[in-house]
Order: structure tokens, then C-alpha cells, then sequence
């Protein structure tokens, strides 16, 4: 059968199931579980079901109240509380059991009800998200029937990450929500907020009102740039940024963390600066006044840096951390580190005197220094440094975690020298970058460097061969990146997003010898349809069943 053909049948086989039953008649959960037995059958949420769970546990009843809304905005049914759990037919049940460890479950569901165990609320959370997977997304007025199945579920890797970069383009409170929903609904669990670079400083800081009032906003380009020997030719601008009040970053950290989701915070040092040393020139090298960057950039030899010379700039950015550490109980603080222009260290008296002072033979050096004096910052406040590859140059502070963007290479040697990693190589992990393997087709606007596939997504395995059991251990798993250059819309932010977030889950809970690529098309075009029936915007505009190959 060829490929057209073998897309047409399965698209009308999907619409003969139809528009509502279809969701509950077909098992088709992302990502797939460890283990699944389906049999014949159902079950009835009906007028009469009730759902038990522990009410001395709030994670748990704030758990039935999520899959209470949910079957009331799918049906006509209101399920009822039970305190009895032999007389209720919806059972959420915390039971300690290794097999599963922290996040995993088991979901059983026969004739007599469903059956959510796990040893913590987690656990609860993740079995939830997989049943209502099993729930029609239309409202459909009825009783709901489920098919009869036993699943043994748990994940593969630890950190199962998405970034959202809101420096180039800023989204609002409820547009990071909506996306910290879509991961949680794949079974995500840290949310990378990249919130500071060159482009704009998108975090309120007290004790400096000007890195918001100031450093949050730039001189934006309308439209395309046009270039003439390099220059870019004059051009209206307009004032274009935005910034999260702390109340709205604890509300955010709130929100992501009823749904499993650790948020990591990143902000950037030494280098990608540009913006707070707008609103505080003096922690630059130079002390000269200058502009937040536009969203395109501009010469990349001309990016500002911290001092490393002058103590300023640590007083400065220990002050900011305090304040970041207020707002973020999770463990790790992302600082960046990456693309730092050392020309100006080059120059600077302050940072050779530096370099003098502690022994340090190259630029490389100071940029570790820099990095190391803020791990132990980090580690005297019991947190955990984490930062781009680029943090291994002139040697790596102790207990750093290193997140591997330039290819696996970085990753390889921090896990070699047994430091955790985190694998994000920007081939085929930046969902910035185009998605189909031809550009003849209408796409949404993307970074051109390398065409990322959702098949090339799909077939991403996080631990590199070149490490052997003990060194693979030090891989906490792999995340997806989207930077914002060429996104300032949530539908934009989407589709890039999906469904290739929706591949990356698979990659890091299912595993390894469960993968299966035709599966999972087949399940990604019903989950394409229930996403877009709720105004998600999913890439369409070529078959689930892309090609594997590069653009020569």
C-alpha cells in the first residue's frame, strides 16, 4: 500500500469510529505505557458512580476534583464522593510499591469501576492523565464507557523537559499556563522558564526596579529587516516587552506544581547581558550606556557581558538569585553561560587583574571562575547550579549540572567526569528549528538551521552510546527547547510545540524497546484531531508520517 493511500484509509477509519465515541472506543495513550492489557468490555461512569479517594490527603482530593470537572465538561454526569471505598465505583489509592517508584501507577479498569493506585499523588496524577486520555474531548451529554484494561506504568528518565524562552517575545501569565497544561497532560515534569537574555529581562527584582522598568523593554522591528551591506537600513520602531510581577511567578510556580511540573528558572550570566546592563550599565566591562537588543539580534561580536573583574557584578547578581530563590522552591537555578563574548574581558583591566589575582592563564579560566563562585552560591543556599555546555570551558564547578545544547559532545564528557546531564542537542531537540524535511510547503516561520522531524524527535535516544551503564546513569533525561526569535503568538508557539512535544514524551517515559514509530503515528493523528477540537494548534500541513531526511 503506498503512502497516500495507507493516509486516506487511516484518516476515514478514524471518522467512521465518530466525532465522540471515537475518543473512548480507541486506546490510544502518549505516552505509551510500560505495560497495557486490554480486554473485552466496558465500564459506565454514569448518575450513579462515586469516587473514593483518602480526604485527609489534599493532593488526593484535589486530584477528584480535577477528574470531577473533567467528566462534568465532557458528560452529563456529576460523580459523587464516597467516603466508603467498597461502595464507590472511582477508586485513587496512595500504596507504596517500587516497581513504579515516585511517578508511576496502576490503572485498572473492570466491570466494577476504576482502580488508580501509586505510591505518592504523583503517581495518582500520571494514572489520571492516561484515563483521560480514555474521556471523549466533545461533550457529549451521555454516560461514558470505557474499555476494560490493566496498565503498569512508570518512566524512564527523571527530567522530562520543555523550555519556553519569553525574552525574545513575551507571553503572558496565561498563555505559560496553557503550555505548562499541555505538558503536564504528556506527562512532562520541568518547565525551563528562560526569562533573562540580551532581549529583554522579563522577572521583577525589588532591590533593582530598572531591570523591568528599563531592561523590559527594547526598540522592536515591525515587519521583516532589510539589509544593505550589512547594515540594517532605517526603519520605524516600537517600544515592545513585558515582565512577570514576583506574585505572578509564584502563581505560575503554584500552578505548575499541582501538576507535577518543577519550574527551572534561567537567568543568564556571565554573557547574553545586554539587557540588565542597559538598565545598570556600570556591571559591563566599559560602563557605557546601550540599548536592549531588538528580537533579530544584531552583531553578535557586540553581546555585553558581566565584568568578571569588578566585585559589583557578583554582589549584583547574588542579590538577584536571592530574590529568584524566594519565587522558585524547586532545586536547580539555570544560569546560563552559554555564548559568552570574551573580547571585552580581553580588554577589560578589571578582568586581567582578575585573572593575575587567581592564577587563571586564559578568558576560559575566567569564565569558570565566574561560574564556580556562583555554584557556591547556589550550593551554600541549597541549591543546584545548572547551566549550558559551555560551563565545562576552563573547568567544571563542583556538583554542576551541565544541559548539553551543542550536540551530545558536552554531555558526554560531564557525564564521563560523573555530573548530571541533561541532553537537549539542538539537533532534533530546538522545536524553533523547521519541522518538515522540505521548505517547499507553507510552515510557520522557524530558525533554518537544521529541519527537526518529528520522526527525527521520535527516534532521539538521550543516552549516548559512548557511555558506558555507570557514566549513562548520570543522564537525567533529555528536553525539548523552543527560543522565540520568530514566535510572538500562542497558535505560532503551538505549532511548533506540537506534536513534537508529544514524540519527546514518548522518548522519555515509554521504554526504549516499546518505541514504535507506525504506532505512534497512528496514535498521534487521534490525538492531533482531540487537540485541535480544543483549539490547539497542531502542524498539520504534512502527514504525521514524515521522511527521515535532511535538506543537502
Amino acid at each position: 500500500m503506498n503512502h497516500i493511500k495507507k493516509i486516506v484509509l487511516l484518516f476515514f477509519s478514524y471518522l467512521s469510529l465518530g466525532m465522540n465515541s471515537s475518543f473512548a472506543a480507541k486506546v490510544t495513550i502518549i505516552p505509551e505505557p510500560v505495560k497495557m492489557e486490554i480486554y473485552d468490555g466496558t465500564f459506565t461512569i454514569g448518575a450513579n458512580t462515586r469516587i473514593y479517594f483518602d480526604s485527609k490527603n489534599p493532593l488526593l482530593a484535589r486530584h477528584a476534583r480535577y477528574f470531577t470537572n473533567v467528566v462534568a465538561s465532557v458528560s452529563d454526569v456529576t460523580l459523587k464522593t464516597s467516603k466508603n471505598r467498597a461502595q464507590s465505583q472511582v477508586r485513587l489509592l496512595i500504596a507504596a510499591d517500587k516497581l513504579i517508584g515516585d511517578e508511576g501507577y496502576h490503572l485498572d479498569i473492570d466491570e466494577k469501576g476504576i482502580t488508580i493506585s501509586a505510591s505518592t499523588d504523583k503517581g495518582v496524577f500520571y494514572g489520571l492523565q492516561s484515563l483521560l486520555q480514555l474521556l471523549p474531548v466533545y461533550r457529549t451529554n451521555a454516560e461514558l464507557q470505557l474499555p476494560l484494561l490493566k496498565i503498569t506504568d512508570y518512566p524512564r528518565f527523571k527530567w522530562r523537559g520543555m523550555m519556553l524562552d519569553v525574552s525574545r517575545h513575551f507571553f503572558s501569565t496565561e498563555a505559560v499556563k496553557s503550555y505548562i497544561d499541555l505538558m503536564a497532560m504528556y506527562k512532562m515534569n520541568v518547565f525551563h522558564w528562560h526569562l533573562t537574555d540580551s532581549e529583554g529581562w522579563r522577572l521583577e527584582i525589588k532591590k533593582y526596579p530598572k531591570l523591568t522598568s528599563v531592561g523590559a523593554w527594547r526598540k522592536e522591528i515591525p515587519g521583516s529587516v532589510f539589509y544593505k551591506k550589512n547594515q540594517v537600513l532605517p526603519i520605524d520602531t516600537f517600544s515592545y516587552g513585558g515582565f512577570y510581577t514576583q506574585e505572578q511567578a509564584k502563581d505560575i510556580v503554584k500552578y505548575a506544581g499541582e501538576r507535577n511540573i518543577m519550574v527551572v528558572p534561567e537567568i543568564e550570566m556571565p554573557g547574553h547581558s545586554d539587557a540588565a546592563i542597559t538598565a545598570y550599565p556600570e556591571l559591563s566591562c566599559t560602563g557605557m550606556p546601550q540599548q536592549v537588543r531588538s528580537s533579530f539580534g544584531g552583531d553578535p561580536n557586540a553581546l555585553a557581558n558581566y565584568c568578571a573583574g569588578k566585585e559589583d557584578s557578583f554582589v549584583f547578581l547574588e542579590n538577584v538569585l536571592k530574590e529568584v530563590m524566594t519565587i522558585f522552591p524547586g532545586d536547580y537555578i539555570h544560569i546560563g553561560g552559554d555564548e559568552v563574548n570574551k573580547a571585552s574581558w580581553k580588554k577589560c583591566a578589571s578582568c586581567q587583574r582578575r585573572m593575575v589575582k587567581e592564577g587563571l592563564k586564559d578568558e576560559h579560566e575566567l569564565q569558570s571562575y565566574f561560574i564556580k563562585r556562583m555554584a557556591n552560591f547556589l550550593h551554600d543556599k541549597d541549591k543546584k547550579l545548572i547551566g549550558w555546555d559551555e560551563i565545562l570551558e576552563g573547568g567544571l564547578a563542583a556538583e554542576a549540572t551541565v544541559m548539553s545544547w551543542r550536540g551530545e559532545q558536552g554531555g558526554i564528557q560531564a557525564a564521563k567526569m560523573h555530573h548530571p546531564v541533561v541532553m537537549t542537542p539542538v539537533n532534533p531537540l530546538y522545536f524553533n528549528r523547521y519541522q518538515a524535511d522540505t521548505l517547499s510547503i507553507q510552515q510557520p516561520l522557524a530558525a533554518r538551521y537544521s529541519i527537526n522531524t518529528l520522526e527525527k524527535v521520535y527516534d532521539y535516544e538521550p543516552i549516548p552510546g559512548a557511555l558506558n551503564a555507570v557514566e549513562a546513569s548520570f543522564v537525567l533525561g533529555a528536553q525539548g527547547c523552543i527560543w522565540t526569535e520568530f514566535i510572538n503568538s500562542v497558535p505560532h508557539l503551538e505549532q511548533m510545540a506540537l506534536p513534537r512535544m508529544l514524540a519527546l514524551s514518548e522518548v522519555l517515559w515509554s521504554p526504549k524497546t516499546s518505541k514504535d514509530w507506525s504506532r505512534f503515528n497512528e496514535k498521534l493523528y487521534f490525538h492531533s484531531r482531540r487537540l485541535g477540537s480544543v483549539g490547539r494548534n497542531v502542524f498539520t500541513s504534512v502527514p504525521f508520517l514524515y521522511h527521515n531526511t535532511e535538506v543537502k
